[in-house]
């Protein structure tokens, strides 16, 4: 890894992190360190012709791209650095678009603390239901044009790093994905920083999605762990297990990407089957 200087730190050397991705931050990266061997890769620059919202010319790079896929294992020891790099890990899909070719709209991560879930989720649920023809709201049986705001937090089966590191290991295997390196403090800002765009036709902000992950981390150990051109995929240390809670998260969840479940399982019943004692949330929009 190319750095300029090196610390002694938890029995281990630290280096500081390469000019390049010192970048990301805003403060130039000043005290951050990383014991890990970074890939060859380089950082990421909005196309300023895509940018959607003037906060994304922020003067500086998006993130930081491997020029090939990384294993599982790689992708675990940078989640573990990230307390002493600020840097957390993201596996992309391995495609031009939207990464390095910069079709990203970066937004600074102090734009989702501006957003309440559930006031998002009874924006969204409202929107629809007065679109919905009658016939359409058993969609959302139990719950009816009564948004049931969000689900109260479930009891953690799993440290929340060993269930990422686990499904990104399942990714990387299967899929062959390079990582992308985020400045942020938590994963779910990685949205926003990233600029992923993947949700347009829903919701043309990533930042109240943003939101919407936080608030998943906090109440259900969820963490990101993958990103494609339309989807997310996301860890989960402490899954619904109980039928009532189950088809109360799958609310949110239709709130969040009415696509999982209005083109997948078709109603909230039969989505909330899907999520008891899963530890995997995976989304993708149309």
């Amino acid at each position: 890894m190319i750095g300029t200087g090196t610390v002694e730190m938890d029995g281990c050397q630290r280096r500081r992190l390469p000019p390049a991705v010192r970048q990301l931050f805003d403060d130039g990266g000043d005290g951050r360190t990383l014991a890990v061997e970074l890939p060859a890769g380089a950082v990421v620059w909005p196309d300023p012709t895509y940018l959607r919202f003037p906060s994304a010319a922020r003067g500086r790079p998006a993130f930081w791209l491997s020029q090939a896929p990384v294993a599982g294992a790689l992708y675990a020891r940078l989640r573990t650095e990230h307390p002493h790099s600020g840097l957390w890990p993201v596996l992309l899909e391995d495609s031009v678009q939207p990464w390095s070719v910069g079709q990203i709209a970066p937004d600074a991560a102090a734009e989702i603390d501006n957003f309440n879930v559930a006031a998002f989720m009874e924006e969204v649920w409202a929107d629809w239901v007065q679109r919905a023809a009658e016939d359409q709201l058993e969609i959302l049986d139990p719950f009816g044009p009564l948004c049931p705001g969000p689900a109260e937090p479930a009891e953690p089966r799993a440290d929340p790093g060993a269930v990422a590191d686990w499904y990104a290991g399942t990714l990387a295997a299967e899929q062959g994905m390079p990582v992308g390196l985020a400045a942020v403090d938590r994963g779910a800002d990685a949205l926003a920083v990233m600029g992923w765009q993947g949700a347009l036709h829903h919701n043309e902000w990533n930042v109240p999605l943003a939101a919407v992950v936080r608030s998943w981390e906090d109440r259900f150990g969820a963490r990101l762990v993958g990103m494609g051109f339309n989807t997310l995929e996301l860890s989960v240390a402490a899954p619904p297990m109980s039928p009532h809670h189950a088809v109360h998260v799958a609310a949110e969840h239709w709130a969040f990407c009415p696509d999982a479940i209005v083109q997948g399982a078709g109603t909230l019943l039969d989505y909330a089957e899907t999520l008891r004692g899963k530890h995997t949330w995976s989304f993708w929009w149309d």
